[in-house]
C-alpha cells in the first residue's frame, strides 16, 4: 500500500497531527509525508490523506493565512499556499481512497464549519472514494499546542486507516 500525506501548517500543529497518521499508518506500507507546498501529485498512491488548519470556518484563503501570521510566528513559507490551492490543482483520483482532517480550537462552542470535511467533499468531487469520516484535532490554542490526548488519537486514527485498505485474505490461503 503506497499512502499519500499531505498537510498544510500555519503554526506546526497541523504538521505534528500528520507526523503521527503517517506513523500509524507505516506499519501498512509505504508513506509518503509531504507539505502542501510541494503541491505534490496524488499519483499512484492508494490512500491520500489531505489535512489543515480549519481557518473562519473552513479551508484557509490567502486572507486567512496572513492574519494567522499577524497572530503569531509562522512556519517559513507557510503563507504561500494551503490545501484549497492543492485541491484546486489537484488532478482527477479515479477512485484513489481519500480521507481529510483538521486542526482546530478546543473550545466547548463547536463551530459547525470544518476544513476537514470541506475537504474531503472536494475529494470526492474529484473523483476520490471516501474510506473514513474527516476528523478533527484540537489544539489549545492558534499557536499550540496539541490539546492533551489528541497526539496519540493522531497515530491511532492513521493505524484505522490503514485498516480500511488492508486486502483481504481469500479463505483457506495462508498469509
Amino acid at each position: 500500500m503506497r499512502t499519500l500525506v499531505v498537510y498544510e501548517s500555519m503554526f506546526g500543529n497541523s504538521a505534528k497531527v500528520a507526523e503521527l497518521i503517517a506513523a500509524g499508518l507505516a506499519g501498512q506500507g509505504e508513506v509518503t509525508l509531504t507539505d502542501v507546498r510541494e503541491m505534490p501529485a496524488p499519483v499512484g498512491f492508494d490512500l491520500l490523506v489531505l489535512g489543515g488548519p480549519t481557518h473562519a470556518f473552513g479551508m484557509s484563503r490567502p486572507a486567512t493565512r496572513a492574519d494567522a501570521a499577524r497572530q503569531g510566528t509562522v512556519r517559513p513559507g507557510a503563507q504561500t499556499s494551503g490545501i484549497r490551492e492543492f485541491l484546486d490543482g489537484a488532478p482527477q483520483l479515479a477512485g484513489i481512497a481519500v480521507t481529510a482532517f483538521d486542526t482546530r480550537m478546543n473550545t466547548a462552542f463547536l463551530p459547525s464549519g470544518s476544513a476537514a470535511r470541506k475537504a474531503l467533499r472536494r475529494l470526492r468531487g474529484l473523483g476520490g472514494r471516501q474510506i473514513a469520516e474527516a476528523e478533527s484535532f484540537r489544539v489549545t490554542s492558534a499557536q499550540g499546542p496539541l490539546a492533551p490526548g489528541e497526539a496519540e488519537r493522531a497515530r491511532r486514527w492513521g493505524a484505522t486507516l490503514a485498516g480500511f485498505l488492508v486486502p483481504a485474505r481469500a479463505p483457506g490461503r495462508a498469509c
